[in-house]
């Protein structure tokens, strides 16, 4: 068992510095084949996970098929019809998360949905100025399953012994308590993503957005999926 959980440890780091090093060459033959080998590792992790139940193995690879869908229409987001397909199929790992989380006890507080809602209005906003499209409305509804998944995973509930502190629960050595910050990661880089296709025209720093994009998008997945496979 425990030479599985390595050999998970180092296809997945693998997957992330082949896919990191890709953004940073702008190779991107390299990124579309280390970048949709990440997740499939993710789902190895949660189908071998005995601490869930036969339905919640099921949501979670459900999301995880959803994600190896975007993750390969994400890599040709350069055209609008492939972001769209990407993000729908995103939209779709959120909502099975948030089932996850849901079914696990979680729920929205007004110490953390607020924060997250008022982001997601912002971000709709900015999107939608220079110029309405279908692009920035699919955009703006996968920015509210994020910020629901994001107050979900931030609910001291899933980690009882956590430590709270503005809101947040801390991370610790408790695996329950990576999830909050997983779900901000994954916020983090996806608002990148918007910022770089929307404000940025220097390609020096629409590549370095593109590597923050790629480390905090696959850090989060790492988290969320350590998080949710945690004891209870």
């Amino acid at each position: 068992m425990k030479a599985l959980k390595l050999a998970e440890r180092v296809l997945f780091g693998a997957a992330a510095i082949g896919t990191v090093y890709s953004a940073r060459t702008g190779n991107r033959r390299l990124q579309l084949v280390t970048k949709p080998a990440a997740v499939p590792v993710l789902a190895a992790r949660v189908a071998r996970a005995q601490t869930l139940a036969p339905e919640e193995k099921g949501l979670l690879v459900a999301a995880l098929i959803a994600a190896g869908a975007g993750d390969h229409f994400m890599a040709r987001s350069h055209e609008d019809r492939e972001l769209i397909k990407g993000a729908t199929s995103f939209g779709v790992m959120q909502v099975l998360y948030s089932a996850f989380l849901w079914r696990r006890g979680a729920r929205p507080r007004a110490a953390t949905a607020s924060p997250r809602l008022g982001a997601w209005a912002a971000a709709a906003v900015a999107m939608a100025l220079p110029k309405p499209s279908p692009v920035s409305s699919v955009l703006s509804v996968y920015g509210g399953l994020l910020s629901t998944t994001s107050t979900l995973a931030a609910d001291p509930v899933l980690a009882p012994k956590a430590r709270v502190s503005g809101g947040m629960v801390v991370p610790s050595a408790d695996r329950r308590t990576w999830l909050a910050a997983g779900a901000l990661l994954f916020s983090a880089s996806d608002l990148a993503i918007l910022i770089r296709r929307n404000f940025v025209t220097s390609e020096r720093v629409r590549a370095n957005l593109e590597t923050f994009v790629l480390t905090s998008y696959l850090a989060s997945q790492w988290l969320l999926v350590e998080g949710m496979t945690a004891e209870k």
